[in-house]
């Protein structure tokens, strides 16, 4: 069968599964634009290229598939770059197809041609430039292997326009990838998994640091039976949130600069930690030079290059958390670990508890209470994407999720901007779930434009726009750490509700606690999407609070709290 270059992509991306492609035409995509109105694959039009490899990245988190974005050649790709960006540091499959200019003028500096595979070289686990029709189908074939196995991340596909116009034979069994042998690995070396066995079953005070890599592996199930296999209490990294139950008691909470006392304070009294699926980010740790001095560590983890890269541990288990977990789990024999357990129960204690009832009603509107209030009504059954910022952390202690793709956000780019188009393409992956974007004021104002995708696709979201009238996290460190000189933090931005009144959705504007509830439920029974704008409290700070640099256990507690840190410079 003889296609065109671009018949070939979309008849490729058509047998890959595909259904949904975010993207925005031009120039040197346009013939992959003409085939497209002939094929099975839904378009669905961006305003912006950043918002295409967010929808793109919301959709792969959400469905555990691949994304795929789409863009012209030129300032269409460079407007990619950050979403590809965000999608690396998180992990997620992401294939991002961008046209290009015909191979005759490559390098002439022709209009809208530039080195796309050389800017995204550090931010894509692969990225190619494809000059023939022939070469597409198994070029983008090997994209999607790429992109979702291993560790995932964002792969790039450079088409030249010339390529997309030829026709050449379309053989869908000829045209299968053809990457190298895939390098066998033993996922450990047999010494290394007996230490490791050793660890469990002589610890005392044993401590999971439960990562993203378990839901990328679809390991929940293993890690249950883990968990109680060995009565081992369960902290939480950002990206981990929903991949053990937080209603279940051996989940202890969020870990790091925003996680909970208790959690940071058992960490730095564990005789173990388990790290499974985690890399030690520095919002987790704090100062390496004071973390866990006591504990040792088993780092269960697919991807080599993060063992003992930023923590030296005791034993590394390399290869997929769901493997290494089933392998283990038969060996544990040690599993009473009540007396720890009720130790770390006495921590919880004695600090702030994480309850709404310690931020009373007194007439203000604090962000916790607009997120407990969505928790509860939505039953923690919603999938909830979040912005960067106080916001997003309040949502991570108020908002408690027990089932996994639950919560998605930027952790390792903290992207502002990227909880709207990531709503969109989450809700294109689960069309019958309940989606809500949690969002602050800044963050929501860099992406707005995609309320018009919204309305064009007819899909159904509720946004809630946490609006404190600042950059909220950056005027916190300014209070804490620059005796509150709030530079180039005060935020100017438009009537939010009169704003989605405009592109044709229903707004709504709260400022009292007495609404909070009324307008989610009422949200909630529309079949359309709602923005409703929540003015909550402007000087509000997250709790506890490790400073950048600082110690774990040196936190800084809410002014009221029994234990109060004094705030230093980082």
């Amino acid at each position: 069968m003889k296609l065109t270059g671009a018949e070939i992509l979309c008849e490729s991306l058509t047998r890959l599964g595909v259904r949904e492609i975010f993207g925005y035409p031009g120039g040197a995509i346009l013939p992959v634009y003409d085939a497209l109105g002939k094929s099975k694959l839904h378009h669905v039009l961006v305003r912006h290229e950043q918002g295409a490899t967010h929808m793109a990245d919301g959709y792969a988190r959400a469905s555990g598939g691949v994304g795929v974005a789409m863009a012209t050649s030129g300032p269409g790709a460079t407007n990619m770059v950050t979403g590809i960006a965000t999608a690396m540091l998180d992990s997620s499959p992401v294939v991002c197809i961008t046209g290009q200019v015909s191979s005759k003028v490559l390098g002439s500096d022709a209009f809208q041609e530039i080195d796309i595979t050389g800017i995204t070289m550090p931010i894509t686990k692969h990225n190619v430039v494809v000059s023939h029709a022939e070469d597409i189908a198994r070029t983008v074939r090997e994209a999607f292997v790429i992109a979702s196995s291993g560790r995932p991340g964002p792969v790039l596909v450079d088409i030249t326009k010339d390529a997309q116009q030829a026709s050449a034979e379309f053989d869908w069994e000829a045209s299968a990838p053809q990457l190298p042998p895939k390098r066998q690995r033993t996922n450990h070396d047999p010494a290394e998994f007996d230490r490791a066995v050793e660890l469990l079953n002589s610890a005392k005070r044993p401590l999971i640091l439960a990562g993203h890599g378990i839901m990328v592996s679809g390991a929940m199930r293993a890690f249950e039976q883990f968990v109680r296999a060995g009565n081992y209490p369960v902290a939480m990294t950002l990206l981990g949130i929903g991949c053990f139950p937080a209603s279940d008691p051996l989940n202890l909470g969020m870990m790091g600069m925003h996680g909970e006392a208790w959690v940071n304070n058992a960490i730095q009294e564990a005789d173990l930690l388990i790290a499974v699926g985690m890399r030690f980010d520095d919002r987790v740790t704090g100062d390496l030079r004071t973390y866990a001095k006591s504990a040792r560590k088993i780092h269960i983890e697919i991807d080599r290059a993060e063992i003992n890269k930023n923590v030296k541990v005791d034993a590394a288990l390399v290869g997929d958390a769901r493997e290494v977990l089933e392998k283990l789990t038969p060996h544990i024999v040690t599993r009473d670990h009540d007396a720890w357990i009720r130790h770390i129960a006495k921590l919880k204690g004695d600090s702030a508890v994480r309850d709404i009832q310690s931020l009373p009603d007194t007439g203000h509107l604090y962000a916790a209470h607009v997120i407990n209030d969505i928790w509860k009504e939505t039953h923690g059954e919603a999938i909830v994407v979040t912005d960067v910022g106080q916001h997003q952390m309040w949502e991570a202690q108020y908002y408690h999720h027990n089932r996994p793709r639950t919560l998605i956000t930027s952790g390792g780019l903290g992207t502002m901007g990227f909880a709207l188009p990531a709503a969109i393409g989450a809700k294109f992956a689960k069309p019958d779930a309940e989606v809500w974007v949690v969002v602050g004021d800044g963050g929501f104002q860099m992406t707005m434009s995609e309320l018009a995708t919204i309305v064009q696709e007819k899909i159904n979201i509720k946004i809630a726009i946490i609006n404190n009238g600042f950059l909220g996290m950056v005027r916190q460190w300014q209070e804490f750490f620059y005796d509150k000189r709030y530079v180039a933090t005060p935020l100017v931005a438009p009537d939010f509700a009169a704003l989605a009144n405009a592109f044709g959705i229903r707004g709504e504007r709260i400022t009292k606690r007495a609404e909070v509830v009324p307008v989610i439920r009422s949200a909630r029974e529309s079949t359309e999407t709602v923005l409703i704008d929540f003015r909550v409290e402007q000087e509000d700070s997250v709790y506890p609070m490790v400073a950048a640099g600082a110690s774990l256990s040196d936190m800084i507690r809410r002014p009221n709290s029994p234990l109060v840190e004094t705030a230093t410079e980082p």
